[in-house]
């Protein structure tokens, strides 16, 4: 499934129902203390997190592999709506310093579903090539995996409300 005249071939997309309220899968996104909670599927880890969720605001995410390896993911947010939208790229790091090897570009949007949340990700590549490596690297299974742990823990916000 591909979003208006991008080409197909250079974006993947994961499209879920997500059983927790939109402000709650949106604080899981927006706060590096939850994102660390849920954004990396076992084994790996998500280390850290800082995040100046603002257009222009940039963020930095650390994961590290099952063998210990550290891997920085710094980034810009390119658009911010409060509650229902979410850009970023690695286009660039922080204060618009452009990156050394572009990936991707992710476009987040949070919508109400009855009681839950209508989450899409969609990731952009840069060329075909770049998608076809992150499928490979396991793309719908990995953020699959994670969206199942963003769910359990906006659902775990919830809970403690």
């Amino acid at each position: 499934m591909t979003t208006s005249d991008f080409p197909a071939e250079r974006e993947l997309v994961i499209d879920r129902y997500v059983d927790a309220p939109r402000d709650l899968v949106w604080r899981c996104w927006t706060d590096p203390e939850l994102l660390v909670k849920w954004f990396t599927p076992a084994p790996w880890k998500t280390r850290s997190a800082s995040m100046d969720v603002r257009a222009g605001g940039s963020s930095m995410v650390v994961m590290e592999s099952p063998e210990g390896e550290l891997f920085p993911n710094p980034g810009i947010y390119l658009e911010v709506v409060e509650g229902e939208k979410l850009v970023f790229t690695d286009a660039y790091t922080e204060a618009w310093a452009p990156s050394e090897k572009p990936f991707m570009t992710g476009i987040l949007t949070f919508a109400d579903e009855g009681k839950g949340t209508r989450y899409r990700a969609v990731v952009r590549h840069w060329s075909v090539e770049d998608s076809k490596r992150h499928e490979e690297m396991g793309f719908h299974d990995g953020w699959g995996k994670a969206t199942d742990q963003l769910e359990e823990t906006a659902k775990s916000l919830a809970a403690d409300a």
